[in-house]
């Protein structure tokens, strides 16, 4: 990336409802884009088998969970089809010192709660083609039961709801075209 096209560090928050793609998006652009980070989240789930704690998620006890919470170690936190999740304060400060604009692959509600502390964070909703193509790349992770996918299926009205208070909507239908006009979204805003 030359000068002229680096961003000044800012938050930028990615939510959508689960197997949107999300989490691939923000792994493409950091890849493209040295001065990205990934913010990385703190949970109380279990972690899938090709997850590592510290990289793909600091993975707490719930009495952990919420000694941070009482601390004031978390910028937002949410209980999300059960489980808990946040954002830790320290790793998007640091992000942010260094340079770096930090992605937050987060919820909706935690994205909300992240524009209320900063207002100049931008805030992108990754919204599937359709319901079917949502439910098969959910099927297809083989991660989740039926029933989770059931739940995390009931969870989009309020979450295309919530979208409506973002900044901007993206629709991934295609990875690639999804990914650039992400990018310069991030670049332009």
């Amino acid at each position: 990336m030359s000068e002229s096209q680096k961003t000044q560090p800012r938050l930028v928050v990615l939510s959508a409802p689960s197997g949107a793609g999300k989490s691939t998006i923000c792994k493409l652009l950091v890849e493209q884009n040295p001065m990205f980070r990934i913010s990385i989240s703190a949970t109380t789930r279990a972690p899938r088998p090709y997850e590592t704690d510290g990289v793909h998620y600091y993975f707490l006890e719930e009495a952990d969970f919420f000694r941070k919470v009482e601390e004031g170690d978390f910028l937002e936190h949410e209980n999300v089809h059960g489980k808990y999740y946040g954002t830790l304060r320290s790793t998007v400060n640091e992000g942010l010192a260094n340079g770096f604009t930090i992605l937050l692959d987060i919820d909706v509600n935690g994205g909300l709660e992240i524009k209320r502390n900063y207002p100049d964070a931008l805030l992108i909703f990754i919204k599937p083609p359709s319901m079917n193509e949502l439910q098969r790349r959910l099927e297809d992770r083989k991660s989740e039961s039926a029933e989770m996918i059931a739940k995390r299926l009931e969870r989009l009205p309020l979450e295309y709801e919530k979208a409506e208070k973002f900044d901007v909507v993206v629709v991934n239908d295609d990875l690639e075209k999804a990914v650039r006009e992400i990018e310069s979204i991030i670049k332009n805003h």
